[in-house]
C-alpha cells in the first residue's frame, strides 16, 4: 500500500505565509523561508507553495522566494499561483520546483494539462481544484476563489485526469480555515472518480480529521492552520496516523 502524504501548505501573499478562513480574512502565519525549513526538520513528506495572490493579480509566481524555500528543504516541493503556460512551469521546475500546481489557468486553457503533462511528465503535474457547494452542486472555482465556473468538480477531476494531470489537490471553499474536518463527501465522491492520488485539503483542525480523510479516500491531507499556529506538530500526527494503521513513514 502506498504511504499517505502529510503535506503542510503554505500560502503565500506579500511574501509572508498567511492563512485565512474561506479564503477571506487572512493572518499572518510567518515567513516562507523559516517556515518551509521548520516542516522539513520536522520531517513533512512533501511541501506545497501556493502564491495566493498570483492569479488575482495577473501575475507570474514570485520565482525568487520560490529558489530561497527550495535551497532551505530537501523534501518534494509543490509550486502553484500563477502558472499558465508551458513556460512559466519550467521557470517554476528550474527555480527549485518539483512539481507545479494549476488551477485558474487549466480551466481558462483546456490545453494546459496536456502540454504541461508532454512537456514535464504527470508525475510534474497537479491539477488544483477548489470547490464550493452553491444552489445544490459542487461548483469549481478560479481567481482564488473569487469566480464561480460552469464546471461541476467531480466531471472536472475526471476531466483532468485524462487530460494527463498526475494528482488532484483538492479544496473545500466551504471547510477552509474552519478547522471542523475536511469535506467528506466531497472526498470520497473525488476519490471514487478517478484513479490517481487525491490531496484533501480544507478543514484539518485536529489529528482526527487526517485519518478522516484517509478513510474517505485521500492519498495525502494538506494542512496549514494546525501546523503554522502550533497546535500540532508533524511526528505528533505521523505517530497519531501509525498507531492507528495509516501507511505513513516513521
Amino acid at each position: 500500500m502506498l504511504a499517505r502524504r502529510i503535506i503542510p501548505c503554505l500560502d503565500v501573499a506579500g511574501g509572508r505565509v498567511v492563512k485565512g478562513v474561506h479564503f477571506e480574512s487572512l493572518r499572518d502565519a510567518g515567513d516562507p523561508v523559516w517556515q518551509a525549513a521548520r516542516y522539513d526538520a520536522e520531517g513533512a513528506d512533501e511541501l506545497v507553495f501556493l502564491d495566493i495572490s498570483a492569479s488575482p493579480d495577473q501575475r507570474e509566481t514570485t520565482l525568487e522566494m520560490v529558489a530561497r524555500v527550495a535551497e532551505s528543504i530537501f523534501i518534494p516541493f509543490t509550486v502553484g499561483g500563477g502558472i499558465r503556460s508551458v513556460a512559466d512551469a519550467g521557470a517554476a521546475l528550474r527555480a527549485g520546483a518539483d512539481k507545479v500546481s494549476v488551477n485558474t489557468a487549466a480551466v481558462r486553457d483546456r490545453s494546459l494539462v496536456p502540454q504541461l503533462a508532454d512537456s514535464f511528465g504527470t508525475q510534474c503535474v497537479v491539477a488544483a481544484v477548489d470547490v464550493k457547494r452553491i444552489g445544490g452542486r459542487l461548483a469549481v472555482m478560479v481567481n482564488g476563489g473569487r469566480e464561480e465556473t460552469s464546471l461541476d468538480a467531480i466531471e472536472w477531476i475526471g476531466e483532468l485526469e485524462a487530460k494527463g494531470a498526475g494528482e488532484i489537490l483538492l479544496t473545500s471553499m466551504d471547510k477552509d480555515g474552519t478547522g471542523t474536518g475536511y469535506d467528506l463527501p466531497l472526498l470520497r465522491a473525488a476519490s471514487a472518480a478517478v484513479s490517481i492520488p487525491v490531496i484533501a485539503s480544507g478543514g484539518a483542525g485536529n489529528l482526527p480529521h487526517l485519518a478522516e480523510a484517509f478513510e474517505a479516500g485521500a492519498h495525502g491531507v494538506l494542512a496549514a492552520t494546525i501546523f503554522h499556529f502550533q497546535g500540532s506538530t508533524l511526528p505528533e500526527a505521523r505517530a497519531y496516523l501509525r498507531e492507528r494503521g495509516y501507511p505513513v513513514r516513521p
